[in-house]
């Protein structure tokens, strides 16, 4: 598998900060241990961080909250592969292997291999996926300082009990997806009228 690109994301289903799609080539021997982030714990996948980023190639797409809310989620994807694949300087002629059940590359990477839980079966999309997991809640703790309130630090944009109750508390701040039908119903109990996406 040398020279193959992993892609794999993070963030899709949050209520909250950007999306994450991560484009990895190794440049020398992959650590041991590599899985998919979420069979590991958060102390594993920092100590993985550093050795990924030195055995790697590393391409970051990051796609804002308003940019999901203007594109939709699918088109969002899109997006970040793209911005993934440009930063890491691949060739249309890469093999790809990517995360998941739909092809989100650009038409033009013809050798693009679509696999399910790719993270647990081939090591260099598992880089991606701890890669990317480790960058974007590091983003994400940083906004948590931002927006203390909302307490991104401990849930780090996902829909959990917290994150519906500091929503309900104090509604969304700017980094809120107000698409996301979550979100939005709770802005429209709040307001009797649709959010502006503007």
């Amino acid at each position: 598998m040398a020279g193959v690109i992993g892609i794999d994301e993070v963030g899709r289903g949050c209520w909250a900060g950007p999306l994450l799609v991560v484009a990895a080539r190794a440049t020398a021997d992959l650590p041991a241990g590599l899985k998919d982030s979420k069979l590991l714990s958060k102390k594993q996948r920092n100590e993985l961080f550093d050795r990924i980023k030195d055995s790697c190639k590393l391409g970051e797409g990051w796609v804002q909250s308003e940019e999901i809310d203007e594109l939709g989620l699918t088109q969002a994807m899109k997006l970040g592969v793209s911005r993934a694949l440009i930063m890491l300087g691949a060739d249309f002629d890469d093999k790809i292997v990517i995360d998941g059940n739909i092809n989100y590359c650009p038409d033009e990477f013809m050798n693009v291999q679509i696999v399910i839980k790719a993270d647990r079966s081939h090591p260099i999309v598992s880089a991606a996926s701890i890669y990317a997991k480790v960058l974007r809640d590091q983003h994400m703790t940083r906004l948590s300082q931002i927006y203390p309130r909302y307490e991104f630090d401990k849930h780090v944009g996902y829909g959990t009990h917290l994150h519906e109750l500091m929503l309900r508390v104090y509604g969304p701040c700017q980094i809120h997806r107000k698409s996301f039908k979550p979100v939005k119903a709770l802005i429209l109990n709040q307001t009797g009228s649709q959010p502006s996406l503007g």
